[in-house]
């Protein structure tokens, strides 16, 4: 679970990057003008920021991460001792946004051509562009979209965390879901700060000096990180989405009981047929659950939309 809430935030904090490049760029052209080496410039914008700013961004999101834990924790706490029937509508909900949100990004690239996205981004370019826009509070506003899919994801975590020592002593549930939040935040964004800092690392390399074969590999192989990196950005965003579907279809499906039961008989029939890979069929069916979900759920949202809007005028 942890490390498909770590896809589903990388993809969210790339996203984050991205348009914070963009920002910095601007600003870099209001305040200092054209930087010099184009090396130096290409590796510190290959994660999406100049390198300056990737750790802060990493670090703001993990500070509001850290404050989801601090509400999420005692109204875990809570619930389980004045309404513990209500934790599994709570996951059903989290799992249908985490769908909507992942059918969300499908639609967005299969019904928004490229010209469109190059208009918004020329639109996003023009607006920091202007002297007007305070540039912390738009950095801001990007970073508090990753705070709030944190927050659906680690109450995802604290809930299902919670069903597994629901029977414990209160201070043992308490021991339990603080040391799950710490390690789970502390670990995911340790993490995110290694791959966002990864193309510093390559530009440090390409810079050794010296002759010999050592000398030489180091720098080969620091211009195959700043080569690969942005690559791996974009394949973290097509991971990411696809472990929205996967972890929200399995929290929907887990919670119908007559579904999850097709689902592991799905598994069992499938075993004399595709052998060992049957123990990713659930995995798969999940994702297919959660993309029919996300589907509807964006349906519901479009229609409720366009209903409000017509009831404004």
């Amino acid at each position: 679970m942890a490390g498909s809430s770590l896809l589903m935030l990388l993809d969210d904090i790339a996203a984050v990057l991205d348009d914070v490049a963009l920002m910095t760029k601007m600003a870099a052209k209001k305040t200092a003008g054209v930087l010099g080496d184009d090396l130096a410039l290409n590796a510190q914008q290959v994660s999406g920021v100049r390198a300056e700013r990737e750790l802060p961004v990493v670090w703001a999101v993990a500070k509001g991460s850290f404050r989801n834990k601090l509400i999420l924790v005692p109204a875990a706490l809570a619930i389980s001792a004045f309404a513990p029937w209500a934790v599994t509508s709570l996951l059903m909900v989290g799992g249908a946004y985490l769908c909507f949100e992942g059918f969300e990004k499908l639609a967005h690239k299969f019904l928004h051509s490229k010209d469109d996205d190059h208009q918004a981004r020329a639109a996003l370019s023009d607006a920091v562009a202007n002297p007007e826009v305070d540039l912390a509070a738009f950095e801001k506003d990007k970073i508090k979209g990753a705070i709030r899919t944190d927050f659906i994801l680690s109450a995802e975590i604290i809930a299902i965390t919670l069903g597994t020592v629901a029977d414990a002593p209160l201070m043992q549930q308490v021991v339990v879901l603080s040391g799950i939040a710490i390690v789970m935040t502390v670990g995911v964004y340790g993490v995110v700060a290694g791959i966002v800092k990864m193309d510093d690392g390559g530009l440090y390399l390409t810079q050794k000096t010296g002759e010999g074969t050592w000398p030489s590999f180091q720098r080969r192989f620091g211009q195959g990180v700043l080569n690969a990196a942005p690559y791996m950005m974009k394949a973290l965003t097509v991971i990411g989405t696809a472990a929205m579907f996967m972890v929200g279809g399995g929290i929907l499906v887990h919670g119908v009981p007559l579904l999850h039961h097709w689902v592991e008989s799905a598994a069992l029939s499938s075993a004399p047929f595709v052998g060992p890979l049957s123990v990713i069929v659930p995995t798969l069916l999940n994702a297919v659950a959660g993309i029919i979900a996300g589907a509807v759920v964006l349906a519901g949202v479009t229609a409720a939309s366009v209903l409000w809007r017509a009831i404004k005028g």
